[in-house]
């Protein structure tokens, strides 16, 4: 019995010090895998860039306004550069652009009321004004646009039998323009773009010193252009 109570004790006075034991072995806690943060592209800001690309220009003629001349489509390269700025709420852009080119669009065609006079249009130059509204797809941008538009156009009159210049005058056109493109960016501030747009030319009547009568001229564009940004402001990436 005297064995027994001294076990009994024994084992008591250990249990406490088992147990602090156990308690005192560190726990391995496993810290949790860090958060990747999506790169958020911010489009807002002012920029300026460079274009270049393909035009066509159709133009047709009516003599002093009834008689048809004929068509013929000018065409030929361009360059130019842009300045604008953007606006970005949520996912929606709203942006307003200038935009100005040289061109070299040259077509020609033997009039149908005069065959023996080659009419012949070359556009130099042109220029946008427009207001962009769009939707981004983080770095990726889809925008249309519209706005007003005018180019800067020579008209001449050529002898079929000799090549010879019969007659020339000039004009500055004013219409109005409908575009669309997609843009992406590059770096925090460069982005690279694709566009399209449609320009209505309002027609005008157009006369020549050395000839008689005048022309009702009609004009309409299609241009295409890759284009480079470079965004002033808020970084594209944040």
């Amino acid at each position: 019995m005297l064995i027994l109570t001294a076990s009994i004790c024994a084992l008591t006075a250990a249990a406490p010090a088992s147990g602090a034991d156990f308690a005192a072995q560190p726990v391995n806690i496993k810290a949790p895998p860090p958060q990747i943060v999506a790169t958020i592209n911010d489009w807002t800001g002012y920029y300026i860039g460079i274009n270049g690309g393909w035009r066509s220009s159709h133009n047709w003629r009516d003599f002093n306004g009834i008689t048809s001349e004929g068509c013929h489509n000018s065409t030929g390269g361009t360059v130019g550069g842009q300045i604008g700025y953007r606006w970005q709420i949520f996912n929606t852009i709203y942006g307003i652009e200038g935009q100005g080119n040289w061109a070299d669009f040259s077509g020609s065609n033997v009039s149908t009321a005069f065959p023996a006079g080659i009419i012949g249009t070359k556009t130099g130059a042109f220029g946008l004004l427009t207001g962009h509204v769009g939707y981004a797809f983080n770095a990726v941008l889809l925008y249309a646009k519209g706005g007003a538009a005018v180019t800067s156009n020579t008209y001449h009159i050529n002898s079929v039998a000799t090549g010879t210049e019969i007659a020339r005058t000039n004009d500055v056109r004013w219409g109005g323009g409908l575009g669309a493109g997609i843009e992406v960016s590059l770096t925090p501030s460069w982005s690279a773009g694709v566009e399209y747009d449609h320009l209505f030319m309002q027609g005008s009547n157009v006369t020549f010193p050395t000839a008689v009568g005048g022309d009702r001229v009609h004009q309409d564009v299609d241009l295409i252009t890759a284009r480079v940004n470079y965004k002033f402001g808020p970084a594209l990436g944040r």
